[in-house]
């Protein structure tokens, strides 16, 4: 009896879990739906002003006499120092979401430091600042509660320092890195290299904005461009992340609600076996006990 008293606690633990595990389920969803319509919105906006940049950069590379002189387009082939800021969860129970940024960081570590090239981490998010803690890997500077609930403020904040770093001249090269929204059931990891500004390999041969005539001072609407730029990514990148977290914790919670499920099958399975034996036992023993009467 103490054995089948056992395997129903554990039942009932089981099935606890599983109570758990699908309401954190049903939260990620309801979460991820909200996530995954301000990605969406944002997507856009993100990809035009990078088209923007991106073809800026390629006219003042084909013709740079005359053209306005800028650090943010000067493609620096031998970086010394370089910015990594990294973006990973405050929670975990996602599975291998946090882990697949920690690898990606981890690499761009190793490959420029075998190139003698110092990076240094500037990480946002609980599971990267705790990771590399615990790594013993210095911090430039940490921003945890962020990433749980993105605003542009603090998207501001965080690529500011980074950025007014690249103008001074201490660090040649800034990447940004985070694991982004594919679609309801994967991620997509996402290495981006802020500044310098990437120029196409080809112009397109479309209509430009660059053709239009601005009417103020260039330099001036240039300056709030590259502003604009390097903000709105860092904000993208926290919405792009927190879509893909819910998408990735709500994967994680139907696998463990699934599993849970068959552990319960198979130990309410072994339950069954156990008190059948039980009553078998019991019914020899009554049997023995009659014959040996007669």
């Amino acid at each position: 009896m103490a054995n089948l008293k056992e395997i129903k606690r554990k039942i009932k633990s089981v099935q606890n879990t599983q109570k758990t595990t699908r309401a954190m389920k049903l939260v990620s969803t309801a979460k991820l739906k909200r996530a995954e319509m301000a990605a969406k919105q944002s997507r856009l906006y993100a990809i035009k002003i990078n088209e923007v940049l991106s073809e800026i950069a390629y006219k003042i590379n084909q013709h740079k006499n005359g053209a306005v002189e800028s650090r943010f387009f000067d493609n620096n082939q031998t970086p010394r120092i370089v910015d990594v800021v990294f973006v990973t969860a405050d929670k975990g129970l996602c599975g291998g979401f946090n882990v697949q940024t920690i690898k990606a960081v981890r690499h761009l570590l190793a490959e420029y430091s075998a190139q003698n090239i110092t990076v240094r981490l500037r990480a946002v998010g609980r599971k990267g600042i705790a990771f590399f803690n615990f790594q013993g890997i210095e911090l430039l500077s940490t921003y945890a509660g962020v990433s749980s609930s993105p605003s542009y403020e603090k998207a501001q904040e965080i690529i500011k320092s980074a950025i007014d770093d690249f103008i001074d001249g201490k660090t040649d090269k800034v990447i940004l890195v985070h694991n982004g929204y594919k679609n309801m059931i994967s991620q997509e990891l996402k290495i981006v290299d802020i500044v310098p500004v990437a120029s196409p390999i080809e112009a397109k041969e479309t209509s430009s904005l660059m053709e239009v005539e601005p009417e103020a001072n260039g330099e001036e609407i240039l300056d709030s461009l590259i502003q604009k730029y390097f903000e709105y990514n860092m904000y993208y990148a926290l919405i792009d992340s927190l879509a893909a977290e819910h998408s990735a914790r709500m994967q994680a919670m139907e696998n463990a609600t699934n599993n849970a499920k068959e552990r319960v099958g198979v130990l309410t399975l072994a339950y069954n076996k156990a008190r059948q034996e039980s009553i078998t036992t019991e019914l020899i023993e009554i049997i023995s006990g009659v014959e040996s009467m007669k």
